[in-house]
């Protein structure tokens, strides 16, 4: 099956954020994601709301035809969000609430029993669970029985050393995504995926079931426009 393109559109957000207003208009901008092939779209509303809001998570929820995976850590507050809005998926990140950007995945080990709650509330609500992990086997593992239904491999080191060794920079991702498809549950990817990155590591771990891409994508929209963006980057994940 094809690798889901989930765009991440909190960058849109934090332009719109800058003027007040509603302009971008986060709902059209959603729809036009939708319209231009996205296979789903990502949200991470932090508790500044200083991109996304809780409120615009309810009212894309009410509009969207296509997968909605919301992000964030599960503070009350998110979790109370979630399930009420009930997306298709929650991804759990750990961040701290000031962080700039989610860049390190859980300590599942650690977190086994907090994380296997939270799993447990997610499934009687019919929401699929991911939880952001490093590339690393033992936290794929322990994320596995705590419940997740997915992980969701944080990908910036990836990124990162791609233009000196692509070989040696997936490596571990390779090794980490083999052990995922053993337990036998699904496998995200995201974080600095982009245009010159993302059809290598497609190529070489094909049985990832969704991207989610927001930063380097918005980006390449402002010189490519947001349809022939989608495309390029559907035309990466084809197999």
């Amino acid at each position: 099956m094809k690798t889901k393109l989930s765009v991440n559109i909190n960058k849109v957000a934090t332009i719109r954020n800058a003027r007040g207003g509603n302009n971008p208009d986060i709902l059209k901008v959603a729809a036009d994601c939708e319209a231009f092939g996205a296979d789903g779209i990502t949200v991470h509303p932090r508790p500044d709301e200083r991109h996304i809001r809780r409120a615009d998570v309810t009212a894309l929820r009410a509009m969207l035809r296509t997968e909605f995976n919301v992000e964030g850590y599960p503070s009350k507050e998110f979790l109370d969000l979630v399930l009420r809005v009930r997306p298709a998926q929650v991804t759990l990140v750990p961040d701290a609430p000031a962080q700039l950007t989610s860049d390190c995945g859980w300590d599942t080990v650690a977190n086994q029993e907090f994380l296997r709650d939270i799993m447990n509330d997610l499934r009687d609500a019919g929401i699929r669970s991911s939880i952001f992990i490093n590339a690393d086997t033992c936290m794929a593992e322990y994320a596995a029985k705590a419940g997740a239904d997915r992980v969701e491999l944080y990908t910036g080191p990836y990124a990162h050393g791609y233009a000196c060794c692509k070989e040696e920079a997936i490596a571990p991702f390779l090794e980490t995504a083999k052990c995922v498809k053993q337990l036998g549950i699904g496998l995200n990817a995201g974080h600095d995926l982009s245009l010159e990155n993302l059809k290598y590591f497609i190529d070489t771990i094909p049985w990832v079931d969704e991207v989610s891409i927001g930063h380097a994508l918005i980006c390449d929209a402002l010189y490519m426009g947001l349809e022939a963006t989608i495309a390029a980057y559907q035309q990466c994940l084809t197999k």
